[in-house]
């Protein structure tokens, strides 16, 4: 089964509107068997990318998830990643701003954990919940002591370059940027909390802030195609996933982050003539 990430890629200057982009895609497999076989086949060819990553330890590859709730980013990360040696790769969830972070520039605390070259860094929500939440709650904005100044609609417009100033920056210093917004229907949604209330092991997952957050559906949805169109580029891509079949969801972004280091065209360090006679004469050395 061949896979082709690009049909999801926001190109750049596309104008997004979700509502045009599907929440459930054709089942790219025919069974759960075969689902299970291509995913451990992704697993084990991203397992192979990373010893490349780390052993060149040129590149860092920077994954970015974004969704409402429920959508599944931990699930994919889980098991997209799962083959991924840790010690190469991080995963930071970022959630409400603390006192310190808010005394900084939107960008500060995000910026602290950006991967190392020849390791993959996984940013479960990112600095981008700045010109999401934050633009569907305008108190939250308030709250970040900006100049009265930035308080007004362009502060998003100049949240979107300063993205985007970012991104290219770290592309040209040799990390690489794959942004991925896992696209669920609000239906979808609803079933997925009531099996959250359903199903004793999950009701831990559940919190009433979901349910307060639906009210905000379309004006998210507006957030997010704005805030996609505004920072989607050739170097630091979004990809809208549709996220409403989970195993397909999860396929997807794994072809998305194997593309990715493929393009980075990996390969093991040359050893040089004279290092070669140094390893020689260790391993003479050896086997005495």
């Amino acid at each position: 089964m061949n896979i082709d990430a690009n049909a999801f890629r926001v190109r750049e200057a596309d104008v997004v509107d979700l509502g045009n982009w599907a929440t459930k895609s054709k089942p790219l497999c025919k069974s759960k068997k075969a689902y299970r076989k291509l995913l451990q086949d992704h697993v084990e060819q991203l397992s192979d990318q990373q010893r490349l990553l780390y052993a060149s330890n040129r590149h860092a590859l920077l994954l970015m998830f974004q969704a409402m709730d429920t959508a599944g980013k931990d699930g994919a990360i889980r098991h997209v990643m799962s083959g991924v040696n840790p010690q190469g790769c991080q995963v930071f969830s970022f959630q409400h701003p603390s006192a310190q972070e808010l005394q900084h520039d939107f960008l500060w605390r995000t910026t602290r954990d950006l991967p190392e070259r020849g390791r993959i860094g996984i940013f479960n929500r990112s600095y981008y919940e700045e010109v999401l939440i934050v633009r569907v709650h305008s108190s939250i904005l308030h709250s970040e002591g900006l100049p009265d100044t930035a308080a007004d609609e362009s502060v998003w417009h100049d949240r979107y370059r300063s993205i985007v100033d970012l991104e290219r920056h770290l592309h040209a210093n040799g990390t690489r940027i794959v942004k991925v917004f896992l696209h669920l229907s609000k239906e979808e949604q609803r079933k997925r909390l009531l099996a959250r209330i359903d199903a004793p092991d999950k009701n831990w997952k559940f919190s009433g802030a979901d349910i307060a957050e639906r009210k905000f559906w379309d004006a998210y949805m507006q957030a997010y195609g704005q805030a996609l169109s505004a920072t989607s580029t050739a170097d630091s891509p979004w990809y809208i996933v549709p996220a409403d079949d989970k195993d397909n969801a999860r396929l997807i972004v794994s072809q998305i982050v194997l593309d990715a280091l493929a393009g980075l065209k990996l390969s093991y360090p040359v050893v040089g003539a004279a290092r070669r006679r140094e390893l020689q004469a260790i391993r003479k050395h050896l086997v005495r």
